[in-house]
């Protein structure tokens, strides 16, 4: 009988607690207390606190979940391009793409001539073909215009040297920087023709081709 009674005693110090679970699964936890009562709504994101001067404090959170497209789009990998040498002269290219259903990769190889022409070149020179290297090398343009400058003319036709420079000028369309031959000759043409006409203009003299071209920057003044 005291046992009953003590355990009476002691519920009846202890605050009730109800849980209630909702239909939504939300669980109402209603606290009483001396200083006013607890509401606490765990699961739908509403709190609300009710305190024995009548204040009331509440807080909503709410969250926004993404409702946008969620599918994952797999990786796109190119293919693995290798030359299987460091003597071969080309360039891998490979590339892909991806989307939703469908994707395309490709690879391919281009090759570089201008490293062909360096190897080639290299190698007729160690062996002892040194002409042939030279007239190699001349097959690009600016190797070419280089030579033309420095009045060392590239080979052609088995001829070297002066011989080699009147037979250019003989067959110019076979230059690899014919382009740029013409471009050049059109200009000195036109320089020439303004200092023909200045002399002119000044002294009174009409000179000829050779004499323009032997006037270094200044302008030619007639011998008396």
């Amino acid at each position: 009988m005291k046992k009953l009674l003590l355990i009476l005693i002691l519920c009846s110090s202890i605050a009730n607690a109800d849980n209630d679970v909702t239909s939504s699964g939300a669980t109402d936890i209603d606290q009483n207390n001396q200083s006013g009562t607890n509401t606490s709504i765990s699961g739908g994101y509403n709190s609300e606190t009710s305190y024995a001067g009548g204040s009331t404090s509440t807080t909503n959170n709410t969250t926004n979940a993404y409702q946008g497209d969620s599918r994952v789009v797999n990786s796109a990998n190119a293919p693995a391009m290798n030359n299987f040498s460091q003597d071969v002269c080309s360039i891998a290219m490979s590339g892909g793409i991806s989307t939703f259903g469908l994707g395309i990769s490709a690879g391919s190889s281009k090759r570089d001539e201008n490293c062909e022409r360096l190897k080639l070149a290299k190698l007729l020179d160690q062996l002892g073909m040194k002409v042939a290297s030279v007239s190699l090398l001349c097959q690009d343009s600016r190797v070419f215009e280089a030579m033309a400058q420095s009045s060392t003319w590239c080979p052609i036709n088995g001829k070297i040297g002066k011989e080699a420079e009147l037979e250019w000028k003989k067959y110019g369309k076979l230059r690899p920087d014919y382009d740029v031959y013409i471009e050049n000759l059109q200009y000195i043409e036109q320089v020439n023709q303004e200092i023909k006409e200045l002399n002119e203009e000044l002294f009174g003299e009409i000179i000829d081709e050779d004499t323009v071209k032997n006037i270094n920057g200044d302008i030619y003044i007639p011998s008396k």
